[in-house]
């Protein structure tokens, strides 16, 4: 059944987002209010929706070309001056190419640069392996004093982009491209190293993060009418995990899925599997890209040959509990 603290703000409607769009418009908003925000993108910004600050403020918009390490060296550097700089492209290059500079020029000083990456995990499609990025959150995971984020929806991404630019220090932000069902109101609230428990259960715990929260919902009722209760937690900040929250819910079930649009190594997976040994050794399965590349097809394609797609989490989840 849905968690009693979580049904007031739970959204009750068909409404759809994509995070990156969500992420546009409060960038944008926010230029209104804070004067020390500004924006940096690589030739993108029609893709992760920094266009409509840039509209709007163009004297605090720079766009780098394709020269993803000179921006991240440059946000570095604007940061030391008071500003608040985001930083925007695709998850692949934010992780990938400028590896270097966010960890010696960022993290390493602990400037206050905020990474909003968008086009993340398969759920890209039609683009490919070459721009699926799968191992953003294990690389950014394993860097010192970043904090990490995945956003499950339009209405927390919002609410993260607040969090962050009020947080003082290096944040990545994770966002996928497709539009989502909503699964929050207005009245959610989001604070940093943070889960909300969404369903409550007996038989496993589920933990999510991003485009697949609304799948795992979308499984945890259809498991109900079934006879099988789960804990569904939404763990949107992967670094630093919600140990407590956690370790609350495997203590009751004693059993743990994860399921997550990212290689199963170093990911929200991994941060969950890593937490549990040091402190309740429990059996973890993680559900989502087995370590190997993306591929080229539609989204829906792609959750299903991936085992993501509802109908895999439900019977991996029905598997386990045999």
């Amino acid at each position: 059944m849905v968690h009693q603290q979580t049904k007031r703000f739970l959204y009750e409607g068909d409404k759809k987002a994509a995070t990156r769009n969500a992420y546009g418009e409060r960038l944008a908003e926010l230029g209104e209010i804070n004067k020390d925000i500004v924006v940096m993108d690589c030739d993108l910004s029609k893709s992760t929706m920094t266009a409509m600050f840039a509209k709007k403020f163009p004297e605090r918009f720079f766009n780098f070309g394709i020269a993803e390490a000179n921006m991240m060296s440059a946000a570095a550097g604007m940061s030391t001056m008071g500003k608040i700089p985001f930083v925007s492209t695709f998850g692949v290059f934010a992780s990938k190419r400028a590896c270097d500079q966010v960890s010696i020029s960022i993290a390493y000083p602990g400037l206050n640069v905020k990474i909003c990456a968008t086009h993340c995990g398969i759920s890209v499609g039609e683009d490919g392996a070459t721009h699926q990025a799968i191992e953003d959150v294990a690389i950014m995971r394993a860097i010192p004093g970043i904090v990490v984020i995945s956003p499950s929806d339009g209405t927390e991404t919002k609410k993260v982009i607040d969090a962050v630019v009020a947080y003082k220090g290096p944040c990545y932000v994770r966002l996928t491209r497709g539009a989502s069902p909503l699964i929050f109101n207005d009245d959610y609230e989001f604070v940093i190293g943070k889960g909300t428990k969404i369903f409550e259960g007996k038989n496993a715990t589920v933990v999510t993060a991003g485009f697949t929260a609304h799948i795992c919902l979308s499984a945890a009722k259809k498991l109900e009418a079934e006879g099988i209760s789960v804990d569904l937690i939404n763990m949107p900040t992967i670094k630093p995990l919600d140990r407590e929250l956690l370790f609350s819910s495997a203590a009751k079930t004693g059993l743990v899925f994860t399921v997550e649009d990212h290689n199963i190594i170093g990911g929200l997976g991994g941060a969950v599997c890593e937490a549990l040994s040091e402190e309740l050794p429990t059996k973890v399965v993680r559900i989502g890209v087995k370590d190997k590349f993306g591929a080229s097809g539609s989204p829906a394609e792609l959750y299903a040959a991936y085992g993501l797609d509802e109908t895999s989490v439900i019977n991996t989840i029905k598997e386990n509990l045999k």
